[in-house]
């Protein structure tokens, strides 16, 4: 079964949930960041986890970028890992 791999790539986080470099791998569960990230980021992930690829760019691929939607102050990457 894949996992998705989430990780902060930027944070001006206001209440230090998250720090660049943090990671979380994703199966099943949601990952101990804030419920507005992950409700941005929920969607990519479960259709990740169930086998689709994502627009990204100019190509189809198994990997995505969202930010918060509390200004955009944090980015997180997903991508599929094995």
């Amino acid at each position: 079964m894949p996992k998705v791999k989430l990780t902060v790539t930027e944070s001006r986080c206001r209440c230090n949930y998250c720090k660049a470099g943090d990671s979380f791998i994703v199966e099943d569960l949601c990952p101990p960041i804030c419920h507005e990230l992950w409700n941005v980021a929920y969607p990519y992930v479960f259709v990740l986890l169930n086998g689709a690829d994502l627009d990204h760019g100019e190509t189809r691929a198994k990997v995505f970028d969202v930010r918060c939607p509390d200004g955009g102050r944090v980015v997180l990457h997903g991508e599929v890992v094995e």
